[in-house]
Order: structure tokens, then C-alpha cells, then sequence
């Protein structure tokens, strides 16, 4: 039987590193792409899979990853795209530099990794693209227009894809989750904070939770527990879906 390899951006914290021990548990190879740093370098090592060094903001760094995740490991079949970051600020004020890396990031290296890997994927015909993207994917708040401009194309991008790699077996389906307890959550609360003239202690209550209908923050298991289905041959038949794992956001 020939061993599944998947590849995770953002795969050294957060909901990344939960994706990459949940596929390691469900017997697949796994190489976690994130920045390069010692500490990035050191997760990797020690969760015992390949660490691959990328700034995804640079279209260069997309290719050689790929080219990277072939080499050592010898395919593609899962491509979890998850890597991403937040700025919060209003428009007038949003950075014009982060609007470009925010989109490039989330959107742009999305698209890059998929058609880099797009053989790879099909070779198997069995390959899988999973988007992680957000319940605010579908809806908009305040303050967070490059990250929400980003997750609303990668919702796009996801349905496009289904539909091109059905031919060859590649399934494409983004996830969206409500917040998630990860430390780029937790570096929000004092940006959340400032910007809505709140108590950063009310920020998870009147913020993160009040459009919810179950008020839990959603933990990294979780998401990967949904990717492990959806990268699970048992989803065959899945492909170009938004499933929300959204604590009943969308439902009002």
C-alpha cells in the first residue's frame, strides 16, 4: 500500500500543527511549509516531519516547495492549504504593503501551490486541495477587509478547482471555521481591542462569540478533524463545498 503525502502551510502552529499530527495519526507522510525560523524549524523536527522554508508572499517560494515536497518525499496527493496572518485596522488607515502580502499569502499562493502541485495531485488520482478558509469566507466584519477580500476569493478558487480536477480525481473543498484558540487568535484580542473601544477581556465574548450560537472557541483538533475526513477516501464523492465548522454562525 502506498503511503499518502500531504503537505500543510502554516503547519508549525495553531490550526496548522494540529492538521499536521492529525494526518501524521491517520498514517500519512506530512511535510509542514512555514517560515523559515528556528523555533518553525524545531516544531517540525520534533512532530518528525520535513520542514519546508517558504515565505509564501514570494511566487518563487511556491514553486520550490513543491519542487521540494517531490524530491523528499516523492509526490503530492494532500495539499492543505491553511497558511495565513490578520491586521486588523480600518481601510483608511490598512496598510497598503499588508493588503498586498495579506492577499498574496492567502489567495495568490493558494492558487500557485495548487497548479505547481496540480500533476503531482492528479498522478495518484486521488489527490486532494484543501482550503482552509473562515467563516469569514461567507460573511464580513469590521476591520479585517484584506483578510475577509482574501477568504472570499479563496471560496472562489475553490469552486473553480473542484470543477477543473474532477477529470483526473482531484478533490477541492474549503473549510471554514469560526474562531479558532491558536496564538494568532489570542494576538487579536488587543487589536480587537482598540479598534471597537472595548476591555480586551470582553473582546472574546462581545466579539469573537456574540454571533455564535454555541459560545465556545473552536480548538485546532477540531478543524483537523474535518480535514482528516475530507482528505479520507471516504470523501470521494466530495468536492467544490463550503463546510462550515462555524459554532451556528451562518445559521441566523
Amino acid at each position: 500500500m502506498t503511503t499518502t503525502i500531504a503537505l500543510v502551510t502554516g503547519g508549525t502552529s495553531g490550526i496548522g500543527l494540529g492538521i499536521v499530527r492529525r494526518l501524521q495519526q491517520d498514517g500519512m507522510t506530512v511535510a509542514a511549509l512555514d517560515l523559515d525560523t528556528d523555533k518553525n524549524r524545531q516544531v517540525a523536527q520534533e512532530a518528525g516531519v520535513l520542514f519546508i522554508p517558504a515565505n509564501l508572499a514570494e511566487r518563487e517560494a511556491c514553486k520550490k516547495a513543491i519542487e521540494m515536497v517531490s524530491t523528499e518525499l516523492g509526490g503530492l496527493d494532500v495539499l492543505v492549504n491553511n497558511a495565513g496572518f490578520q491586521h486588523i485596522s480600518p481601510i483608511k488607515d490598512f496598510p497598503e504593503d499588508t493588503w498586498d502580502t495579506m492577499l498574496h499569502v492567502m489567495l495568490t499562493a493558494p492558487f500557485l501551490l495548487s497548479r505547481y502541485g496540480w500533476d503531482l495531485l492528479g498522478r495518484s488520482g486521488r489527490g486532494r486541495i484543501i482550503n482552509i478558509a473562515s467563516v469569514h469566507g461567507q460573511v464580513a466584519s469590521p476591520f479585517k477587509s484584506a483578510y475577509i477580500s482574501a477568504k472570499h476569493g479563496l471560496i472562489g478558487f475553490t469552486r473553480t478547482a473542484a470543477l477543473e480536477g474532477a477529470e483526473t480525481g482531484i478533490t477541492v473543498n474549503a473549510i471554514c471555521p469560526a474562531y479558532v484558540r491558536t496564538p494568532l487568535v489570542d494576538k487579536q484580542l488587543a487589536d480587537q481591542a482598540r479598534t471597537r473601544n472595548l476591555p480586551i477581556e470582553e473582546v472574546v465574548s462581545r466579539v469573537m462569540l456574540e454571533p455564535a450560537a454555541i459560545k465556545h472557541l473552536l480548538e485546532p483538533e477540531d478543524v483537523a478533524a474535518l480535514v482528516s475526513y475530507v482528505a479520507s477516501r471516504a470523501a470521494w464523492g466530495m468536492t467544490g463545498s463550503v463546510l462550515n465548522l462555524d459554532l451556528g454562525w451562518t445559521a441566523r
